[in-house]
């Protein structure tokens, strides 16, 4: 079993930055991939960013693609999303997500644990 806990969300303007955590617990870090997904209201659950075990090898949704930045650190167990030039479009409750696997995958049915979630509002 795999605990995740999010934070770092809020309200911030158009064009600002935001940096969200994950802090797993449970079981080794190092030996799950873990994604970032967001849902906003009304509509489904979207990927948003993957990184293998070793962080070597990331992955990004086209609409975050160099504005977002996913990273982590297996000493501290946490994972993290660097979010910057945000857009209102990116509003939405972003959730962490740990797969047993090396790597890393883009569809939620991939992942077998998640965070409760953290909302990112940004305004105009």
């Amino acid at each position: 079993q795999v605990q995740l806990v999010e934070s770092g969300g809020g309200l911030v303007q158009a064009g600002g930055s935001l940096r969200l955590s994950c802090a797993a617990s449970g079981r080794t870090f190092s030996n799950y991939a873990m994604g970032w997904f967001r849902q906003a209201p009304g509509k489904e659950r979207e990927f948003v960013a993957s990184i293998r075990w070793n962080g070597v090898y990331t992955n990004y949704a086209d609409s975050v693609k160099g504005r977002f930045t996913i990273s982590r650190d297996n000493a501290k167990n946490t994972v993290y999303l660097q979010m910057n030039s945000l857009k209102p479009e990116d509003t939405a409750v972003y959730s962490c997500a740990a797969r047993r696997s090396v790597v890393a995958g883009t569809w939620p049915r991939e992942y077998d644990y998640w965070g409760q979630g953290t909302q990112v509002t940004v305004s105009s």
